[in-house]
């Protein structure tokens, strides 16, 4: 399987391909982005003429540290099961149900690019959380093709565009970004402390084989809190199909190489789908030390601990400074003098 990855090797950082459970460096100024910028077509070129030229001694897996496979240029974070819907909805209202608005286009939001963690590294609880929770996602990496420009993208044109598949957990707060979603804005705070992306980017065309005639993707996805499993979907159960997200993110807009799009939490693929489920907090939020684990097939996994929550203080309430007065004659008239 050929996949990217940095990784901390004798005190370096080096982007390189994962061959038999080896690490193959690439030259020390070769970046992800300049492999997305490339293409997959050239990236895969790449690769093989550095699996043909591999030294014998290349570093085992076991004995490297894999950090996050890419700094994203941007990341949007889709909502795209119908059942985690349903199951999120309910912990919110007590009702649950889908609103008939979600099922006529895909909705997303962006997140930070520049807190995205590896896996392997503890995920800080922001100030003011005290329901920690994990998201089961698959995102996608894009990556440059001859003639396209990213902007208004047919599907088809779109799939092209999908470099490659890893694994992420968009960490949410969920009690901050309830708050948030009151505003019918965001969600903010919420969601941008971490991100985590690994352990990888397997590239679209190990995966190719696994698309059914619509063009999903029949991955299983498990999540685990501390060793227990919390629950197993299918990726194949996404409303759309990444390459329609893909294109709908483009429509009227832009992606670009190295763009990141994930697929929205799983099916069972979080703790507040269960608490809406339950109708209470079981099982409980995470708590400092909690072991959390995603297990994708035919991508790989990714593992975190939980750590401390930050002691901050509280946002300054707003100011309330009036309002415009409908009605109010206008003020007096400029003068250019």
């Amino acid at each position: 399987m050929v996949t990217i990855a940095h990784w901390a090797h004798a005190g370096t950082v080096r982007t390189g391909f994962v061959h038999e459970d080896h690490c193959l460096a690439l030259p020390a100024d070769t970046t992800p982005q300049d492999l997305f910028d490339a293409g997959l077509e050239a990236t895969l070129e790449l690769a093989a003429r550095t699996v043909a030229d591999a030294p014998g001694d290349a570093p085992p897996l076991g004995e490297v540290r894999l950090l996050a496979p890419l700094a994203p240029r941007t990341v949007r974070d889709f909502v795209s099961f119908e059942e985690h819907v349903e199951g999120v909805t309910a912990s919110i209202d007590g009702a649950g149900g889908v609103v008939d608005e979600w099922y006529e286009a895909p909705t997303f939001y962006f997140t930070n690019p520049h807190t995205v963690r590896a896996a392997g590294e503890t995920i800080p609880v922001p100030a003011g959380c005290s329901r920690m929770d994990l998201e089961t996602e698959v995102a996608v990496v894009l990556g440059a093709v001859d003639g396209l420009t990213g902007t208004d993208l047919e599907p088809a044109d779109a799939h092209r565009m999908i470099f490659g598949y890893t694994v992420l957990n968009d960490w949410s707060a969920r009690d901050v970004q309830a708050r948030e979603m009151k505003v019918r804005l965001g969600p903010c705070k919420g969601k941008d402390f971490a991100s985590t992306l690994g352990p990888w980017i397997v590239t679209a065309d190990e995966l190719e084989h696994r698309h059914d005639a619509e063009g999903f993707l029949d991955l299983a996805m498990t999540a685990y809190v501390n060793g227990e499993p919390l629950g197993t979907d299918s990726l194949a159960h996404m409303g759309w199909p990444f390459a329609e997200l893909v294109a709908y993110a483009s429509q009227d807009s832009l992606v670009v190489p190295g763009d990141v799009l994930g697929s929205g939490t799983s099916g069972r693929g979080c703790l507040a789908e269960l608490w809406g489920r339950n109708g209470e907090l079981v099982p409980p939020p995470l708590r400092e030390g909690d072991r959390v684990r995603l297990v994708v097939e035919g991508i790989g996994e990714i593992e975190n601990t939980i750590g401390r929550r930050r002691d901050g203080v509280p946002a300054a309430r707003a100011r309330r400074r009036g309002r415009s007065r409908a009605g109010a004659p206008p003020g007096p008239a400029l003068v250019d003098r």
